[in-house]
């Protein structure tokens, strides 16, 4: 019996990580549904360093306020195509009869502080081009510095952390709105700013990859 036992053993998985539809160890939120799993794996964490992306995840990062961060991925396209694919110049130029059509979108989340806010943030991102600026590098200014420890359960890691406070009060100085420490910091793990990923997840060695290219020493 004890060979039995042997023979039919299951491989165990570390706490905090699950075994995706490839059977490799993801974060566990990552393998709860087909749609989690592709964003875990193919964007979550990922550096995003351009401006447009940047943008975009910081909008749907203050949409998903207060609702499943899944229904926001499912809505993804629809969003897109609402906000001209998230085009900084473009959205900037949003006026009150596009703020109507957007209340009006059921394909996407029809709150009108939200959506207001987003056309604000493109406008002080346009602002901020005018100026010679970037939103991207001012995000990554707020990276920590040096390399954190990998998390190894979801109890370690952070809503707020000091340089997502730091990164939000120099936002909301710069006239972004409903960006708080907490979406701030969101948005630093989407773009990878800062690798979330636990230990033992297959994609966190792909991201510090990338993040050490990207930025040296991150």
């Amino acid at each position: 019996m004890a060979s039995t036992r042997r023979a039919y053993s299951v491989e165990r998985v570390p706490p905090g990580l699950s075994k995706g539809s490839d059977g490799r160890p993801r974060c566990r939120w990552g393998a709860s549904t087909a749609d989690y799993e592709r964003y875990h794996d193919e964007e979550w964490g990922r550096p995003v360093r351009d401006d447009r992306g940047l943008y975009e995840r910081m909008v749907l990062e203050g949409f998903q306020s207060g609702l499943s961060w899944l229904t926001i991925l499912r809505k993804r396209e629809h969003f897109r195509a609402a906000f001209a694919n998230f085009d900084v110049d473009t959205v900037a130029g949003f006026g009150e009869r596009d703020v109507e059509r957007l209340l009006g979108d059921a394909g996407i989340v029809r709150h009108r502080g939200k959506i207001e806010a987003a056309i604000q943030n493109a406008k002080a991102a346009a602002e901020m081009h005018a100026a010679g600026e970037s939103l991207a590098e001012l995000v990554w200014s707020h990276a920590p510095s040096g390399r954190r420890r990998a998390p190894r359960s979801l109890d370690d890691i952070p809503a707020i952390t000091p340089e997502s406070t730091a990164l939000a009060k120099e936002l909301k100085r710069r006239g972004f709105r409903f960006v708080g420490p907490t979406t701030a910091y969101a948005t630093m793990q989407a773009c990878g700013v800062v690798n979330d990923h636990l230990a033992g997840c297959w994609v966190r060695k792909e991201v510090e990859a990338a993040r050490g290219y990207s930025q040296p020493g991150g």
